[in-house]
């Protein structure tokens, strides 16, 4: 399983690469659960990483879709290789079609849609939806994450249920990351639940998802992710 750190800037870009993440993830904590980083410090993000990792960026929960194919344009032409997009506020099936369809459409762009374990408190698609509809516009993946920051994924949604949707968006051939408050010992539910990718903030920053990303903690959650699974008890997912 592959360790994917958020990350604010070019510094922390650095220490994510120095701690052994997998990706570097743009993105911008204080606008939520995808908030976007201006299209500069993106520039700056990539640049620091060069080709030594894949970067992806967070662009935020797509609302317009001149605006989000804009986004996801622009994000493709500053070198990133994915682009994250999330459908809170939007419950309609038909709309996070459009909207999904319009994030993929620019040239080079490769889309992950964000699907949230928290969807009726953000009013937005369950994430069986999003899988389908990733399924539908021809992403490469899919993300469980949680929009409100606070409560863990595993707190919200079982291991057996997200087990579930994994081997679901798999079976689709689509790419499986998850993320929401996850700490070190979630990572090996993660891994045993079938993710390709997980993804941090919190737990790689000194001082939590406001602090800094810390080379140490990134480290250390690396040894996590890249663990041999250990055998299942009995456990069906």
């Amino acid at each position: 399983m592959q360790l994917l750190v958020s990350v604010t800037d070019a510094r922390e870009a650095r220490a994510a690469l120095a701690g052994g993440a997998d990706v570097v993830d743009a993105k911008d904590p204080r606008r939520g659960a995808l908030g976007a980083v201006a299209p500069g410090r993106l520039r700056a993000i990539y640049d620091a990483v060069g080709a030594h990792r894949p970067v992806s960026a967070a662009l935020g929960d797509a609302t317009q879709a001149a605006h989000i194919g804009r986004a996801a344009q622009t994000a493709a032409e500053a070198g990133v290789t994915y682009v994250k997009v999330g459908f809170r506020g939007i419950g309609s099936p038909a709309r996070v079609r459009h909207l999904a369809a319009a994030a993929g459409a620019g040239a080079g762009v490769r889309l992950i849609l964000v699907g949230y374990a928290d969807w009726k408190r953000a009013d937005g698609p369950r994430p069986a939806v999003v899988l389908e509809v990733a399924a539908a516009v021809g992403a490469i993946g899919v993300l469980l994450d949680t929009a409100f920051k606070g409560t863990g994924l595993f707190d919200l949604v079982s291991r057996d249920t997200v087990g579930r949707w994994v081997a679901a968006a798999r079976g689709a051939g689509l790419l499986t990351a998850l993320a929401g408050g996850l700490e070190g010992p979630d990572l090996q539910t993660a891994r045993e639940a079938g993710a390709d990718i997980v993804g941090v903030r919190g737990a790689a920053c000194d001082g939590g998802r406001s602090g800094c990303v810390s080379i140490a903690r990134v480290a250390a959650l690396s040894a996590l992710a890249h663990r041999a699974p250990r055998a299942c008890s009995g456990a069906r997912i």
